[in-house]
């Protein structure tokens, strides 16, 4: 019964024979027809795919009646909920990018690509439009089929349906894209009215003319020829690092089974696993034939490996024949450890500096900032009274949401010392900063040294808990 069953399968493999029979180069002359199969990676893909639909639906969550999270580049301000960072800021942002791009070296200096294969933009875009057109179109067979049929109606009605829903997601990725900028109920009311500013005409043509051209036309040709990271990989990964590797000490010499097992035993025994079915072809989004070793085209996505597997569960061999590992795991040289690679615990290091900066950032920011600076000529004016006048520019960013009056007042100096311009509560204006000219007068008698230590402080009168502070001096001429 076993053998029986195993005949089955077999014959039911060497049907895939006639699906694809040589491989060259991907030079881009050709449209690649990918072949989805069910797998662990396929579904994974799916999974980390949909994590894109935050860029689509993100900018319609309210926060207190705003938009949750709101680039304002127009106003110069990134609110996040509760939370509005300005320009004074940035350099948060700066630590964020840090992260980003050290999180991504970590990433690829482990596991390659990985990036590529399950969170790229280019690749879910790719994914999305080629499913869509195996709907329409049918399966890479079916599809290579009309690709070379002379037109006709049929092939055109086809062809025009498929593109209309291509430019549809266009046009939802360049609208998604400009509502992180702008209040998205405002954008879609303009839009409907066509009245747009220039710069969001632009930004909207722009990224619908992209995401149709890469996403539905170049697809793989984008990773091959425009895509920088594809270059540099090479520099971030080494011997050790994990990535889908075809185990050639177990696949070689392939060679075809035949309907009905008919091998003979001294076939079965020179052969190696590898039954040269082409399916970790078919399936690479970018057409790369793994089994020729690790190459630019590869993106790390794994759907080889899901292809592998079942060919392998089919004719009754063991399973990972393509497989997640590295070079030196396959050559038989020891593994080493996380700990044991030096690039990648500098990048662990740096994440860590990097993610502690925007915490302190985070935890330190408050609604308002306050810095003075002393005016340098003259540092200091006699009067005729014998007092002696500082003068200092006030700059009060009010990080709030609406206008405040402040009061200033301080602390330290010298006795008797006097505020002169801020008798009167202070009008700060809302996400930016306001200039004040204040002077500090102090009667000449209670002056003990030429510099003084001094503490401003500006305290909001609408709400008192927005408090900010700011160290300064005040000088004065040798007692």
């Amino acid at each position: 019964m076993e053998k029986t069953t195993e005949h089955q399968d077999a014959g039911s493999v060497t049907e895939i024979y006639q699906e694809f029979e040589t491989w060259s180069v991907n030079l881009g002359e050709k449209t690649i027809h990918a072949k989805r199969m069910p797998g662990f990676y396929r579904s994974l893909k799916y999974y980390t795919g949909a994590l894109w639909l935050v860029f689509f639906i993100g900018p319609y969550f309210r926060w207190n009646g705003n938009q949750a999270v709101l680039f304002n580049i127009a106003d110069r301000q990134f609110h996040f909920f509760s939370l509005t960072v300005l320009p004074q800021d940035i350099w948060m942002l700066s630590l964020v990018l840090l992260l980003a791009a050290m999180t991504l070296f970590a990433a690829t200096s482990v596991a390659s690509r990985v990036y590529c294969g399950y969170f790229c933009f280019q690749t879910v875009w790719t994914d999305v439009f080629t499913w869509i057109e195996e709907k329409i179109e049918g399966n890479p067979t079916q599809r290579r089929k009309l690709d070379n049929a002379s037109w006709s109606l049929e092939k055109l009605g086809l062809k025009l349906f498929k593109h209309s829903l291509w430019l549809i997601i266009a046009i939802l990725t360049g609208i998604s894209f400009s509502i992180w900028f702008v209040d998205a109920f405002d954008y879609w009311n303009n839009l409907s009215k066509l009245n747009l500013p220039m710069v969001g005409w632009v930004t909207l043509t722009m990224f619908i003319a992209g995401t149709y051209i890469l996403g539905g036309l170049l697809r793989e040709q984008t990773c091959f020829w425009l895509c920088p990271y594809a270059r540099i990989q090479g520099v971030m990964t080494d011997s050790q690092t994990i990535m889908p590797t075809y185990d050639i000490n177990r696949g070689e010499p392939r060679g075809k089974i035949h309907r009905g097992g008919e091998e003979s035993a001294s076939e079965v025994k020179k052969q190696g696993d590898c039954i040269d079915c082409f399916q970790c072809v078919q399936v690479c989004p970018t057409g790369v034939d793994i089994r020729k070793g690790s190459q630019l085209g590869c993106i790390t996505c794994g759907l080889c490996l899901d292809a592998c597997d079942s060919i392998m569960d089919k004719v009754g061999r063991p399973r990972g024949l393509i497989r997640y590992a590295s070079l030196d795991e396959i050559e038989g040289k020891p593994a080493k450890k996380l700990y044991q690679h030096p690039r990648t615990l500098v990048y662990i290091g740096i994440i860590l500096l990097a993610l502690g900066g925007i915490v302190f950032g985070l935890t330190h920011m408050g609604s308002m900032t306050l810095s003075v600076i002393p005016e340098r000529q003259p540092i200091f004016i006699t009067e005729s009274d014998g007092s002696i006048q500082n003068k200092y520019e006030f700059k009060i960013v009010n990080k709030t949401d609406n206008d405040l009056h402040v009061n200033v007042s301080a602390t330290g100096g010298v006795p008797g010392q006097v505020i002169i311009g801020a008798e009167q509560p202070l009008l700060t204006h809302h996400g930016r900063g306001t200039s004040f000219t204040i002077f500090v007068k102090a009667p000449g008698g209670n002056i003990s040294r030429e510099v003084t230590p001094i503490e401003f402080q500006v305290q909001g009168t609408e709400d008192p808990k927005v408090i900010a502070k700011y160290d300064s001096k005040f000088n004065a001429p040798k007692p």
